[in-house]
């Protein structure tokens, strides 16, 4: 990536690495930076009508924070946001964390609708998108990554909703 402000994610600590999905970094959350977007999170769920317990396990999972992150196949900011996604949820800047949380928090929204509330199929179209889950029968597509994305979010999802104090949500998990 050319933009200036890129930022590669990288681990400083090889264990930790080697316990991440296959071709991903270090990605626990820094908790002052979970703490500074909390509010913005909050609001943003509210308006899209989802917990922000799935947002922030969604931003957890994706960027651990980190409103800079890059990926290599292009994802960026908080939600990890393709330029496509991004310009199709109207966020012009994917790196200003109120645009990415607004476009990706959408996003997640619409693929809950689109798969009747089931969270896991949500969470694999995030992933892998949509038209996958969509090409292998609404199920969850046989990728590694996605495979190991949609339990680990789903995890991240239930630690906060208990840290959070939210009843748990049984839809299609």
């Amino acid at each position: 990536p050319t933009d200036k402000r890129y930022v590669p994610f990288t681990s400083t600590n090889d264990a930790v690495a080697k316990k991440t999905i296959p071709g991903t970094r270090d990605r626990r959350p820094d908790m002052s930076a979970k703490a500074q977007y909390g509010a913005i999170i909050e609001e943003i769920a509210r308006i899209y009508a989802l917990e922000s317990a799935l947002v922030h396990a969604v931003v957890s999972a994706e960027s651990a924070y980190n409103a800079t992150a890059v990926s290599k196949k292009g994802a960026a900011g908080l939600m990890q946001l393709m330029p496509d996604t991004a310009r199709r949820y109207g966020a012009t800047d994917r790196f200003d964390p109120v645009q990415n949380l607004h476009a990706g928090t959408r996003y997640l929204s619409d693929l809950l609708k689109m798969f009747n509330g089931n969270v896991s199929l949500a969470l694999a179209a995030y992933n892998a998108g949509e038209n996958n889950v969509v090409k292998y029968g609404n199920q969850i597509p046989p990728f590694q990554e996605t495979r190991m994305y949609v339990p680990k979010v789903l995890d991240l999802y239930r630690k906060y909703q208990v840290s959070m104090k939210l009843p748990p949500v049984r839809r299609g998990i």
